[in-house]
């Protein structure tokens, strides 16, 4: 969520929130008695991995799809962010000692593998949690680029923020009034214990009726057509409702999914037919943002429209597209002259309404 802060109408996965408030979870679930700056390296460190959003800026969208989620957001990136974050965090303890630590203060000292550890459970819970999204990560970087998904989870996900909220939230409402009162201060380690075994709990009920509206995607045919290949991807609010993909051999199909209705419908489905391939598509596709977004996209669907100085080829990642809110999600646009060459291109996160 889980990808990086709030998602906006433009579906770019900017959710910092959930990640923050996860950080916060682990070091009030005990990490912060291990070493001092816990709290401090969870924080930082569940938003470290986004720093790429300094360079993946510009290019017409293109650049955002190529560099965010890169390296950074690989198990060498996470292992090198969390090493040097130590490494600073460590720089300034020595530099400023504090108290010296023990139950009698209620400080921790300085643990420099404990800080090592806890700087690298922040940056590498960040990947796993971008991971769970539709989004996905590329892990392998930069030895492959391949992209990886588990597409169980909204780039932010209503019930988990609300758990994270409400977990790390009463216990500081109460901490507050028993204060008030004279009473002891409440501790926040039982609320964000329960707020991340609800974190766990939802993965397994998202992994769950995921797993059930894939079977019941590839448990039919359309138009006479077997699927290919499909795909159900997490809606905004309920862990039971999914945006399905179906790719067969002539084209792809969209339609909404139940994973508590025992099937789906395929005669309410929205189908989107398969160009035949041409040199306008081919020209596109050899473009910059042509090559960078048939990477990204999975389910690709490509348009072109003739016109009288060349050719508009537009390519859409139907993953990001909703049944329900008639939109197609993320969209490139490539535009050729009369020769094929690219006169422009550029990326747009809104896509397109249905019809």
């Amino acid at each position: 969520m889980i990808g990086c802060s709030l998602t906006n109408n433009d579906n770019r996965p900017m959710d910092n929130i959930t990640h923050t408030l996860t950080g916060l979870a682990l070091s009030q679930a005990g990490l912060n008695r291990k070493t001092r700056f816990a709290t401090a390296a969870l924080l930082i460190g569940s938003n470290l991995p986004d720093i790429d959003v300094f360079w993946s800026r510009g290019g017409g969208g293109t650049n955002y799809i190529e560099y965010h989620r890169g390296i950074t957001h690989s198990l060498v990136g996470v292992v090198a962010l969390g090493a040097v974050l130590a490494a600073i965090l460590y720089y300034l303890g020595r530099l400023f000692p504090g108290k010296s630590g023990g139950a009698n203060d209620g400080t921790s000292s300085l643990n420099l593998r404990w800080l090592f550890g806890v700087c690298w459970i922040g940056t590498g819970g960040h990947l796993l949690m971008d991971y769970t999204n539709a989004y996905g990560v590329r892990p392998f970087l930069p030895f492959s680029d391949r992209w990886y998904a588990l597409d169980i989870m909204p780039i932010v996900d209503l019930p988990l923020l609300l758990a994270l909220i409400l977990g790390l939230g009463i216990p500081a409402l109460l901490r507050v009034i028993s204060e008030e009162v004279g009473a002891g201060r409440p501790s926040y380690q039982r609320g964000a214990i329960l707020s991340l075994i609800f974190l766990v709990l939802l993965w397994g009920l998202r992994g769950f009726a995921h797993q059930r509206a894939l079977g019941m995607l590839e448990g039919h045919t359309y138009g006479d057509e077997n699927p290919v290949r499909v795909g159900a991807f997490p809606t905004f609010v309920s862990p039971f409702a999914w945006t399905g993909v179906v790719e067969t051999s002539s084209s792809f199909l969209l339609l909404n999914v139940n994973a508590l209705a025992s099937d789906v419908d395929p005669t309410q489905s929205r189908e989107f037919p398969k160009p035949e391939p041409s040199p306008a598509i081919a020209a596109a596709l050899r473009s910059h943002t042509g090559a960078v977004f048939s990477h990204f996209a999975r389910f690709l669907w490509i348009q072109t429209e003739e016109t009288d100085d060349g050719y508009v080829v537009t390519l859409h990642a139907l993953r990001f597209a909703s049944q329900t809110q008639g939109r197609l999600g993320f969209e490139a646009s490539v535009t050729l002259d009369k020769k094929l060459q690219v006169v422009s291109e550029g990326l747009s996160f809104t896509g397109r309404r249905g019809d």
